[in-house]
């Protein structure tokens, strides 16, 4: 339906609206020119289904069902009402009114739009005070917090505690969303919402520069872990041994930040976003250092891992055995050298036919039953442990 084709039309309203609060709803149906009566006669054209209706209403909405009057829930009329808000008359009325019962009525209203909502939660104040600290704020906080929360219908508990801020900065994709929550003033109680937030790789470049404006060194270190930081930012933290190292093993590289990070080589070595161009040359300067991380490295080439076998270092070596990256005729191999079963016991790429054989040895059972990869094959299987 469209708002627009019950203008200067009649409808009636079984029960009360969910979404909007009576008065609300009623100020937004006369600015739309519709009609509201709680009577039937014959100017009705629409019967709505609202919340709490009364049995009389219940029989009474049957009967104009089957008169073949038309008919809607309270829930289809409200969201089409949302469409046509008057945005901004609404935030200049409640700026100026300073309406905090209708400001937390529209912020409690699930069917206006996210726009709508970061707009109002700008305005909302809340006192200084916690995100569950009174009636209010906790109010406020439960409706942010349903509202883009996945699966709220299965944690409802969540909306009611500050972990669901932190719930939601790992859920989403969302920048605005991150943006938002960002800019709550209650964050000053949980500076761990803060650091979520500036590493999550999807908090911007303009969230990014905010925070590193802060000089906050919590804050920044967060930032240093960020795998999508801005460049620019990249080139500053480069001047910090500390951050350096952090931004070199967390970056989403590209052959410009690669460069730029050079001097972090270590670090480098254990970033899994490298291409095998860059383990080619990280493995050219021949440290030892540099090599045992990329042997850890988890997205370690198959032409790499041959030319760290090679070099012959005990060290490098099991730390090769032991990573998922390994391919399986690699390790199959390794298998015939009993120095390396304990690493080929806790990879959880080994052959499950290599693990079904050092199970049987008390030595690395219990390796082996930790090993992810074997505990998935086992429960794929449903054949449960061996004992």
């Amino acid at each position: 339906m469209n708002i627009n084709e019950l203008k200067n039309k009649t409808i009636l309203l079984f029960g009360r609206p969910r979404a909007f609060s009576l008065e609300e709803f009623d100020s937004q149906m006369k600015f739309n020119d519709v009609r509201v009566v709680k009577e039937f006669s014959d100017e009705v054209v629409l019967s709505v289904d609202g919340k709490m209706m009364t049995p009389y209403e219940q029989i009474a909405s049957e009967e104009l069902y089957e008169r073949k009057i038309p008919s809607i829930t309270i829930d289809v009329l409200e969201k089409e009402l949302a469409k046509f808000l008057d945005k901004d008359t609404l935030l200049m009325s409640l700026k100026l009114s300073h309406d905090k019962e209708r400001l937390k009525s529209f912020i409690q209203n699930a069917t206006i739009g996210d726009e709508l909502f970061f707009s109002l939660m700008k305005m909302y104040s809340w006192g200084g005070e916690d995100f569950f600290e009174n009636d209010d704020n906790r109010d406020v906080s439960a409706a942010f917090i349903a509202r883009f929360y996945e699966n709220i219908e299965r944690n409802h508990n969540v909306q009611y505690a500050t972990t669901g801020f932190i719930h939601l900065v790992s859920q989403t994709k969302n920048s605005e969303l991150l943006k938002a929550i960002a800019l709550l003033e209650p964050l000053k109680f949980h500076p761990k919402i803060k650091i979520a937030i500036a590493m999550s790789p999807y908090c911007d470049a303009s969230m990014q520069k905010r925070f590193y404006k802060s000089e906050d060194a919590k804050i920044l270190e967060a930032l240093s872990l960020n795998q999508n930081l801005a460049f620019g930012l990249v080139e500053e933290f480069a001047k910090n041994e500390y951050l350096a190292f952090n931004v070199s093993k967390s970056a989403q590289l590209t052959d410009e930040l690669f460069t730029l990070l050079k001097k972090s080589s270590v670090a480098l070595a254990s970033n899994e976003s490298l291409t095998e161009r860059m383990q080619e040359e990280l493995f050219s300067y021949g440290d030892d250092f540099v090599n045992l991380a990329l042997a850890k490295n988890a997205s370690v080439s198959p032409r790499t891992i041959s030319k760290l076998l090679e070099l012959q270092s005990d060290e490098v070596t099991l730390a090769v055995y032991q990573n998922s990256a390994t391919p399986h005729e690699t390790l199959n191999e390794a298998y015939k050298n009993p120095l390396y079963h304990e690493a080929l016991a806790k990879n959880e790429n080994s052959p499950v036919e290599i693990l079904y054989q050092l199970q049987l040895d008390g030595r690395y059972e219990r390796f082996v039953k930790t090993n992810a990869g074997f505990g998935r094959h086992i429960q794929g299987e449903n054949i449960g442990w061996l004992v």
